[in-house]
């Protein structure tokens, strides 16, 4: 039987953990990048390097490899398109249409879809366009608090503005929906909320849906949550699935959320939401509020799920683009997982770029771990260079948390080169904070 022929989209660690997944089975590779990942390239039977955007040489490529099947790792050609140019050319892909990836690339779209459709979980909020006189924002913070400032659209997981921590005041709020107005977006004001996140990634084809273990991530740059945020500093996830301040209750509260959205997604597009949905919920003392969606895995929690998967990733996959993924079972293994990020020196602010780094990759998996390469580049055989972005993935991988947390910590010493990482992701004493948090808001 010949092997599944599979285009992958991006470069990043996530889709080199989508592209170790996909190895686990009889799969051509064929991997269409920006930049050279090594780990990605030593995988893949042939490599085209060329913007993600750049549709007439993804066309070229596609001639050339005749894949069966694509999988859209980023966002960003998502929100461009690649889906709907993708099956102009006769190739179905794990991804969503430009239409439906609005789940994410507009805030204002995806509150309104929510609303529409009743479903729970919203929080307050309100959309003003470019042309808004600046006194009904001002007027709206007098009525709601203090707010959540979100630009409407991509922007690399930076785009949302806390007032009190990124935003002093009313002023500082104005000036930046000023900003934003200026590009001809508009802004999501949202009220305030306080509580503990959580990411739910399912697999979904159409009304059907398959959760994965849920994750937290860690946005703020440095130890303790504080500094600027970032694409994401690591992530972890608990043996049993859950996490130590999340119960399987309002997990099945998040999952139904995400298939009545998948439901409204259908019935408002009009066709089949085929690809990854990610929920980024909060847990606060007011239940369980959906702060945003993703329309691809997320990056760092791929590589917490991605690894635990029991049932083939490939499986998986071609039962959604067939729309038979309720007849297969999605199992994990019940195993917990700490992402720890390594990133140039001096990121998210100025990062330090093109610094070679050294990673022996035989002692992190000696180690128990595993890595998966993010923004860098291999310039030649061997050499590998920094971005201005996230350089590696270390994942531990074990029965406990705490286990899991201290192979990946060993495990970030053999990287060498001017790169930092947070060293509380996945600590007892990390989330023995989220457990005292929600008690102090009286949610446990």
């Amino acid at each position: 039987m010949a092997e599944d022929r599979v285009l992958l989209v991006g470069q990043g660690a996530r889709e080199h953990a989508i592209a170790k997944a996909l190895k686990k089975s009889e799969v051509d590779l064929f991997s269409f990048m920006k930049a050279k990942n090594p780990g990605i390239a030593k995988l893949s039977t042939k490599v085209k390097l060329a913007k993600l955007n750049d549709f007439e040489a993804l066309g070229e490529f596609i001639k050339d490899v005749q894949p069966d099947f694509a999988v859209i790792g980023p966002e960003n050609p998502l929100a461009d398109g690649i889906v709907d140019f993708l099956l102009e050319k006769g190739v179905k892909s794990i991804g969503p249409t430009k239409s439906a990836a609005r789940m994410e690339s507009s805030k204002s779209f995806t509150r309104d879809l929510l609303t529409k459709y009743n479903i729970p979980g919203q929080p307050e909020y309100r959309i003003f366009a470019p042309d808004t006189v600046l006194i009904e924002i001002s007027e709206y913070i007098a009525k709601v608090g203090k707010v959540a400032v979100k630009r409407d659209g991509l922007a690399g997981g930076k785009g949302v503005k806390l007032m009190g921590e990124h935003l002093q005041n009313v002023e500082e709020v104005l000036d930046f929906c000023q900003e934003v107005f200026a590009k001809g977006e508009a802004i999501v004001l949202e009220e305030l909320l306080v509580g503990e996140e959580f990411s739910l990634q399912c697999f979904v084809s159409g009304e059907d849906i398959s959760p994965s273990p849920i994750a937290q991530d860690h946005k703020r740059a440095y130890e303790g949550d504080t500094g600027p945020n970032t694409g994401g500093m690591g992530s972890y996830s608990a043996e049993d699935h859950l996490l130590p301040f999340i119960s399987a209750e309002i997990v099945e509260e998040a999952k139904e959320i995400i298939q009545q959205t998948a439901k409204a997604i259908k019935q408002e597009t009009g066709s089949d939401y085929i690809g990854i949905l990610y929920g980024g919920f909060m847990l606060t003392a007011n239940g369980l509020i959906i702060l945003e969606y993703n329309a691809r895995f997320g990056d760092p929690e791929a590589m917490n799920i991605l690894p635990l998967l029991k049932t083939p990733l490939l499986d998986i996959f071609k039962a959604m683009i067939e729309k038979k993924l309720s007849k297969i079972k999605v199992e994990f293994a019940k195993k917990a997982t700490v992402c720890k990020y390594l990133v140039p020196e001096g990121y998210p602010i100025s990062p330090k770029k093109e610094e070679p780094i050294e990673v022996d990759v035989e002692k992190i998996i000696k180690e128990g771990a595993d890595l998966f390469y993010s923004s860098v580049s291999e310039v030649e055989p061997g050499k590998i260079i920094t971005t201005t972005s996230r350089a590696i993935a270390i994942i531990g991988i074990a029965d406990k948390l705490a286990k899991a947390e201290e192979i990946a910590e060993k495990a970030t010493s053999y990287v060498k080169g001017p790169l930092f990482h947070r060293k509380d992701v996945g600590t007892k004493e990390l989330v023995q904070k989220r457990i005292d948090h929600l008690k102090e808001l009286n949610v446990l």
